[in-house]
């Protein structure tokens, strides 16, 4: 019977992106946090601009976007300082569609809201025929604002992600 004798080489694992082996993947962070973090930033963005609303009118769409990237911001900048480093692309992704998903879900809990607490029945009738016998221009807002949160949301991560990336500043 023969021995074999064990390596004693080296072992050749590569590291992976931003400087971390492979087996870091395996215990990525929770990303529940940063999109906790990303609904308080947009929350506090679109209490500012409701504030400034009553002195200055703003473009609707002007305001969504600016609370998406406040909202952004707060959730990149925590994830960096907490694990320093920046979001993978995956992590981007995740981030971008639970962040716009919460976005989505605190509009309709303020639509609801609005529905029951400040419309009479008689303005309730009114928007649900306007909305029964014109449904396509609803519809094509709805989408349109919903891609323009989900774009936003993309790019101005992915920006923030770039700009306060710890290892693009120390090279």
């Amino acid at each position: 019977m023969s021995r074999k004798s064990p390596l004693l080489s080296k072992s050749t694992t590569q590291s992976g992106r931003h400087g971390l082996p492979p087996s870091a993947k395996l215990t990525q962070p929770k990303l529940t946090p940063y999109v906790g973090f990303f609904a308080v930033g947009y929350i506090l963005a679109s209490a500012l601009f409701m504030i400034i609303q009553t002195k200055f009118p703003l473009n609707a769409q002007m305001v969504t976007v600016l609370s998406i990237i406040m909202g952004a911001y707060i959730a990149v900048q925590k994830f960096i300082k907490h694990q320093q480093r920046a979001l993978d692309s995956s992590e981007i992704n995740h981030l971008m569609f639970g962040g716009v998903a919460v976005v989505w879900l605190l509009t309709v809990v303020y639509f609801l809201g609005i529905w029951f607490f400040l419309f009479d029945a008689v303005s309730r009738e009114v928007l649900l025929d306007m909305s029964m016998q014109q449904p396509l221009p609803l519809l094509s807002a709805l989408i349109m604002i919903l891609v323009l949160s989900l774009v936003s949301a993309r790019i101005s991560i992915w920006a923030l992600n770039r700009l306060l990336d710890p290892n693009r500043k120390a090279s």
